[in-house]
């Protein structure tokens, strides 16, 4: 068993930034890989970016590429997303997931762990 805990999210203005975070605790957190999906009301799950556990192995949606940065620190058991120049659309709850599966995959049923979520609300 895994379990995930996000925090980072808040209010801010359009163009700024925010740094995500996601603690992990359960197993060893060497074995797996992290993602993070959002989802805004009435719409579905979308993946964000994932990091597998397998050393240089990552993945952003290709709309966000460029806007964000995802790593993770294994000593702290810790996976983090950096996301800058944040706009409107970016409001959404964000949830961390994890998979022992070692590619990063975008559909959200191949991650077996999920976080309770943050919200990040981007203001104009």
């Amino acid at each position: 068993q895994v379990q995930l805990v996000e925090s980072g999210g808040g209010l801010v203005t359009v163009g700024g930034s925010l740094r995500l975070s996601c603690a992990a605790s359960g197993r060893a957190f060497t074995g797996i890989t992290m993602a993070w999906f959002r989802q805004s009301p009435g719409q579905e799950r979308e993946f964000v970016a994932g990091i597998s556990w397998f050393p240089g192995r990552h993945a952003y949606a290709d709309s966000l590429m460029g806007r964000l940065t995802i790593s993770r620190n294994t000593d702290k058991n810790t996976a983090f997303l950096q996301m800058s120049s944040l706009k409107l659309e970016d409001t959404a709850v964000y949830y961390c997931a994890a998979t022992e599966l070692v590619a990063v995959h975008q559909s959200a049923d191949r991650y077996d762990y999920w976080g309770q979520g943050t919200q990040v609300t981007v203001s104009s």
